[in-house]
Parts: C-alpha cells; structure tokens; sequence
C-alpha cells in the first residue's frame, strides 16, 4: 500500500467511516493540533531530563492517539470500536502533577517560557496544547464531543506546565518570573 492516495488533493480528506470533509473543517483541525502536539509530546519524551518520565509520556502520547481517533470519527457513524479513554487516565496526569508540585517552590508568579532548551520544548507543547483544548471545545459547540477527551486536554495543560516547572528545577536552571512594567 503506497503511502501517497492522491485523494486529498482537492482539499478533502476522509474520516474512519469514509465521509470525506474538507481539510479546513473545524473536525480536522481539532484531530490535526492533536497530532501536532503529540509531536511536541515526542520532542519532550526524547529530552534527556525527562529519562524517568519517559513511561508517562508515551501514555500521554498513546491518549493523545486515543483522543485523536475519538475525533476523528463521526460518533452516529462510526461502526468500528474505538479505544477507550477513561477518568483514570485524567487522575493519572493529576497524580503526577501532585507529586511534582510536592517538590516545587510555591508559584507566586506568572513565569516566562524559557530558560533551558528543554524547558522551551515543554512551553510550545503546553500552548499547543491549549490550542488543541481550544479547537476541540470549538468542535463541540458544532458536534458533540466527549466530555473526558476536553476534561483530558485541560489536565495535559496543566501537567505540561507543571513539568517545565519541574524541568527547571532538575535543570538548575532560573525560573524567570514576569515583572510588569508599571
């Protein structure tokens, strides 16, 4: 089987169940920041100060698939069984952001992205990340959407800023704070 179909070549593409949708629909562009923040997902687990999380973040990456899958099939329409995600899977993210934060100073200010490459790579997965939560929810103003594929993206968020925290703390590195100009 040829990777190539030359079917999307007039701007359409074809969800599991066949029906064809353009590649602008808001559907698409809901499983397509999914797939892109799955990458950045990768980025991160392949980062060498993320070694011992490296487990966590393919199961993130494999729900990212999940949840990738969830949208990119109509829910009247689809016949095949699709992967399940579950509240656990949420509880899990919040488990892990409770043992990260157990070890952090106390947030008392909004922190810039930045100072470590690593850290850098967690930033740009957490805005993409809340831009894959903000096209979802944009879907499911159109179409119904599970309630645990939206409730899963805002933990993720959450999680991936609570993991730059944590990276620069193993790191060494500063966490620069944001100082208004007043």
């Amino acid at each position: 089987m040829k990777i190539y179909t030359k079917t999307g070549d007039q701007g359409t593409t074809s969800l599991v169940n066949g029906t064809r949708l353009s590649k602008a629909h808001i559907r698409i562009d809901a499983y397509g920041t999914v797939d892109e923040l799955n990458a950045y997902i990768g980025l991160l687990r392949d980062q060498p100060v993320n070694a011992t999380r490296r487990d966590v973040l393919k199961e993130i990456q494999d729900r990212l698939f999940t949840i990738g899958s969830h949208l990119a099939s109509e829910p009247d329409k689809t016949r095949k069984k699709l992967p399940d995600l579950h509240e656990a899977d949420s509880t899990l993210l919040e488990n892990e952001m409770d043992a990260m934060d157990a070890t952090l100073p106390p947030l008392r200010a909004f922190v810039l992205p930045g100072g470590h490459e690593s850290v850098s790579f967690g930033h740009v997965a957490r805005t993409v990340c809340r831009r894959a939560e903000r096209a979802v929810i944009h879907l499911h103003e159109h179409e119904p959407v599970e309630e645990q594929v939206i409730r899963y993206l805002n933990r993720l968020s959450d999680y991936l800023f609570m993991l730059c925290r944590t990276m620069t703390q193993e790191l060494g590195v500063e966490e620069v704070t944001w100082k208004p100009r007043v």
